[in-house]
């Protein structure tokens, strides 16, 4: 990463940045950022101090978080020859996950969380980090192979056309690897009446000063995510991977680390901003994007699928 030029080749900006911003160990990112309709600045800067906070995961973190979400992409959508751009990248995770897979990976951002995916892939060769939202993306139409957007698009206020820009950058035949917040339709009436009275504690949490709102959020990782994490987890130890154990709330962190558990509770209960769709929805916005050979992966997390331009 501590020179890209060679990078530029395979992608180059398509207009001049706004400014540089040099990182403290001396990386220069392009900023592309300015007045943005199909934004909300202050979920974007709650991410940027999300990521600010956690940005560090082990290899293990990355290994088995990137197994999960990676489950439908195979070795003909995703290779060596690849040029991928990781939309929304914030601490720069998956960007780390595949970089020695992939040709390049060009990291996105509209936030400050831009050094932290700066820090975390310092010694991959083959990435470039830059600062831009998803409506002004700096790349020609049909620049990548490959795009990953994953737990971004339902935090931008029109979904739909935020998926359409996207698309736009990704060659005939590309494919986007999307995970979107499903509107848990499918389960039960307790259950949903749990998520809704969590959803009032989030618009009011996210709207607390920093300090506190990261406060509050480790507090409800100790006190509610792992007492409802540990049943599903003993639970699996006990009868294996059964099916109705997914079922349960929190299941899916059930082999997670503490570390990854607050995040993510920061992640919920501190973004202004959550959009959340069910299957045919998603799917329609998809083909409205032109996407086709959608495939919605099976496994948790809820929904994680592909698409390609066809």
């Amino acid at each position: 990463m501590q020179d890209v030029s060679s990078l530029m080749d395979f992608v180059k900006y398509n207009q001049d940045p706004i400014k540089k911003i040099t990182t403290t160990n001396g990386v220069s990112i392009s900023s592309f950022i300015k007045s943005d309709s199909n934004i909300d600045k202050g979920t974007i800067e709650s991410f940027g101090d999300e990521w600010l906070k956690f940005n560090e995961f082990t290899e293990d973190e990355i290994s088995i978080a990137g197994n999960q979400y990676f489950d439908i992409v195979n070795e003909s959508l995703l290779n060596k020859n690849s040029v991928v751009l990781d939309l929304g990248c914030g601490s720069g995770r998956w960007t780390k996950f595949i970089a020695n897979k992939v040709k390049l990976v060009e990291s996105v951002d509209p936030s400050t969380a831009v050094f932290s995916a700066v820090k975390l892939n310092f010694y991959e060769p083959n990435v470039r980090v830059t600062q831009a939202s998803v409506s002004n993306l700096p790349f020609s139409n049909g620049s990548f192979n490959f795009i990953i957007c994953l737990g971004v698009l339902h935090h931008i206020p029109d979904t739909q056309l935020a998926l359409i820009d996207a698309v736009k950058k990704l060659k005939t035949g590309g494919s986007i690897l999307l995970y979107l917040y499903y509107s848990i339709d499918d389960r039960g009436f307790l259950y949903q009446l749990m998520f809704k009275f969590s959803t009032v504690f989030r618009i009011v949490i996210s709207k607390m000063p920093k300090a506190i709102k990261k406060f509050t959020c480790d507090i409800i990782s100790i006190f509610i995510y792992y007492p409802l994490i540990f049943i599903p987890k003993l639970f699996y130890l006990i009868f294996g991977k059964k099916y109705w154990i997914n079922k349960m709330p929190l299941s899916y962190y059930a082999d997670k680390s503490f570390h990854i558990i607050r995040n993510d509770a920061l992640d919920r209960f501190g973004t202004p901003l959550e959009q959340r769709f069910s299957k045919p929805e998603i799917t329609k916005m998809m083909k409205n994007a032109g996407l086709s050979n959608i495939n919605f992966s099976e496994n948790q997390p809820f929904w994680h699928m592909i698409g390609t331009k066809l």
